[in-house]
């Protein structure tokens, strides 16, 4: 049994497809289907029910997929300490980041990079839920976001930043009069909201459940950068993040007059996996940069 023979079995297992496990592991579909029946031979079991139509798991497989997750974790996990030991400067370092915490990375990449070039960075961004299943499954080494509303068994946070929701609008806007805003005043103008389901957006919602609110919501995005960049060119209204707007010059963040607005900025990881020394070294320096402090304050 290869470790290379329990990683196609858990992409298989993943994405119920062999074809579509055989582009993602960039191999022909008849290799994979190969190596995963030496795998079934070799455990004189089969792993999959597969049919015209569709592939799933049988019991068997559904057991054996735990442990060879496990498995691969350690090897992984190994593989680190390894690469730590000959120099703790080399390898992938891999991160996940919500959209709004886009422009709080920059500086510390850009400084991570002139530190430690041969650290491979590999920057993913999802949603919230996304992030914390792929942490929780170990394909990120962390993730920086808005603490979840859930909880996941597999996930530890670790609160970096206090932070709260804000009114954004253009430097013309008239809101900009204003040092504080109430969100009943918001009735008076348009909006732009993140989709549903996003992370700014389900904090806004819960805010406003029971507020009897009459809010005029005339676009949704699912892209921090598109309403951004609308806010740029009219008199529209968002709520985000205050960090969001640190790289984007003639928008302005307005505190909201609602305690309720706080979000708490955390760093999350895996429980019980190795942490290589270069996620060490990429936090130290994440901890110690402009957007970070500026965000503090």
């Amino acid at each position: 049994m290869e470790l290379r023979q329990l990683k196609y079995f858990v992409k298989v297992a993943e994405l119920l497809s062999f074809s579509k496990a055989a582009k993602a592991l960039y191999i022909t579909q008849s290799t994979l289907s190969q190596q995963i029946k030496q795998l079934e031979d070799e455990l004189d079991m089969a792993l999959f029910f597969r049919n015209n139509h569709k592939v799933s798991l049988t019991e068997a497989g559904m057991t054996f997929l735990e442990g060879a997750k496990k498995t691969l974790a350690e090897a992984d996990d190994n593989k680190a300490k390894m690469m730590d030991l000959a120099s703790g400067h080399r390898g992938t370092l891999n991160i996940g980041v919500t959209h709004s915490f886009g422009s709080i990375l920059t500086e510390s990449v850009l400084a991570f990079k002139k530190e430690f070039p041969d650290v491979n960075l590999n920057i993913c961004y999802r949603n919230v839920m996304e992030l914390m299943e792929l942490v929780s499954d170990g394909e990120l080494d962390f993730a920086l976001s808005f603490r979840s509303s859930e909880k996941f068994d597999n996930v530890e946070s670790h609160i970096l930043f206090d932070n709260k929701l804000s009114i954004i609008v253009r430097e013309e806007h008239p809101l900009t009069r204003k040092k504080l805003v109430r969100l009943a005043d918001l009735e008076d103008y348009e909006l732009i909201l993140p989709s549903i389901g996003l992370q700014a957006r389900s904090a806004f919602d819960n805010i406003i459940e029971e507020r009897n609110l009459n809010l005029k919501v005339a676009i949704e995005a699912n892209e921090v950068n598109t309403i951004l960049n609308l806010l740029h060119r009219s008199n529209y209204v968002t709520v985000l993040s205050e960090t969001v707007i640190l790289e984007h010059d003639g928008l302005v963040s307005i505190n909201i007059d609602d305690a309720e607005c706080r979000m708490e900025g955390c760093l999350h990881f895996c429980t019980n996996r190795y942490r290589k020394r270069s996620t060490e070294e990429f936090i130290h320096l994440l901890s110690d940069t402009k957007a970070l402090k500026i965000t503090l304050l």
